[in-house]
């Protein structure tokens, strides 16, 4: 009685929860279409793959693609080889990550027209150049202190991506 009078009634308050309910599936409903319309217009597909042709989906990548083809690499690796961990989850992590902030750079315009690496993405980058180059890198590490990493791209910047 008490809640009738104050104005409140639980049919009032399972509606209320209805509608809020309604807004969060709506809303989410929005959010998967764009995204899947994102991914088609995009041609997201090609990213899951490990063909190098998808990388170049964006203007932006076109010369580090031309390069890749032109370099050494271009004969023994694809782009996954050195821009992604060699592991599963590692893999799909950072396809996932860098497809969500690219979409999102791409999508907003806000990104150089020189495409830089991220911190995140050199560490993997060198990671890459370690595992495949073991052998010459210890030789190397070798004549270092024991503390001072060797950093693969500071030196060679442009043998993946000629220019």
């Amino acid at each position: 009685m008490a809640n009738r009078i104050l104005g409140r009634s639980r049919n009032g308050v399972a509606g209320a929860r209805r509608w809020f309910f309604g807004l969060v599936a709506v809303g989410m409903g929005v959010l998967v279409g764009v995204a899947v319309f994102t991914l088609g217009y995009g041609n997201g597909a090609a990213y899951l793959s490990n063909d190098p042709v998808g990388c170049v989906n964006c203007h932006v990548m076109r010369e580090n693609y031309d390069g890749w083809v032109k370099s050494s690499h271009g004969k023994v690796a694809v782009c996954n080889d050195c821009h992604a961990p060699h592991d599963f989850v590692g893999k799909w992590t950072t396809k996932a990550l860098n497809g969500w902030n690219h979409s999102l750079a791409f999508t907003t315009g806000r990104f150089p027209d020189d495409i830089q690496i991220t911190g995140r993405n050199l560490r993997i980058t060198e990671e890459s150049c370690l595992s495949c180059h073991e052998s010459v890198v210890e030789d190397i590490q070798a004549t270092r202190p024991h503390n001072q990493k060797i950093s693969c791209v500071k030196c060679h910047n442009n043998v993946g991506h000629l220019r």
